[in-house]
């Protein structure tokens, strides 16, 4: 496995206070707008807005942050070396793939049509 995945999964006790200032710094948000209810609508969403931000930021300085930086920007690296289909790739599979589900729809049809006539009509009335 690698080490650095290994070592950003040991947390100290710093972490873990940071964790619950962040987690007391949302809760308190989420407070402020429920008991300011008779406010302005943009003041009380103000309020859950800083709140959910500064539980953010006190979290991104944990080792948890840490890790979650890392891995957003190694996916943002991952994302520059995709390799887009062009406009005429993308038409030309989406029609193939039309083209075959109608297919494939007939198919199943005439097969259903086949054992409906089969066993309703014949296999059925064989008791009679």
């Amino acid at each position: 496995m690698n080490a650095k995945v290994e070592k950003a999964g040991a947390s100290n006790a710093l972490d873990v206070v940071k964790l619950v200032l962040a987690g007391a710094l949302l809760v308190a948000g989420l407070v402020a707008y429920y008991y300011f209810a008779d406010w302005n609508g943009w003041a009380r969403l103000g309020m859950l807005v800083v709140g959910v931000i500064a539980a953010a930021a006190v979290g991104a300085f944990t080792g948890v942050g840490r890790t979650v930086r890392e891995y957003i920007t190694e996916s943002q690296f991952e994302l520059r070396k995709v390799v887009w289909p062009t406009m005429d790739e993308t038409l030309r599979t989406t029609l193939v793939i039309v083209v075959v589900v109608i297919i494939l729809s007939l198919l199943l049809g005439l097969i259903d049509l086949m054992l409906k006539w089969a066993v309703l009509d014949h296999l059925l009335k064989l008791g009679r």
